[in-house]
């Protein structure tokens, strides 16, 4: 179960639940993998909302493996997202709010 309190959020896809974090390695993964130079330009990417594919395969992870599953990023991209579309990207939306000090949204 998801705790709000330390910027958790479910997230359910398919048959399965999640749990999504964005701690202080998931943040530095994302650094990395969308070439940022530090948070200040991460947060500023994220929050522009125009990210490819590939940027919310990375983010799913970060956030994923935050949460404590461990999934590399061919299997996050294997993830079935029929129908789930909108509820991964609220969930994203959520763990984003949290991880830079905004109130997390409701799941």
């Amino acid at each position: 179960m998801a705790n709000r309190r330390r910027g958790e959020v479910a997230l359910a896809l398919g048959t399965e639940r999640y749990t999504l974090c964005l701690t202080l390695g998931a943040l530095a993964e994302l650094e990395d993998a969308l070439g940022a130079a530090d948070l200040t330009d991460l947060a500023a990417r994220l929050g522009e909302g125009r990210l490819k594919s590939r940027d919310l395969i990375a983010l799913l992870g970060a956030a994923l493996r935050g949460g404590g599953h461990d999934l590399d990023a061919s299997a996050v991209a294997d993830l079935p997202l029929a129908g789930d579309l909108e509820t991964m990207g609220t969930a994203i939306g959520a763990v984003l709010a949290a991880a830079f000090g905004e109130s997390p949204a409701p799941p």
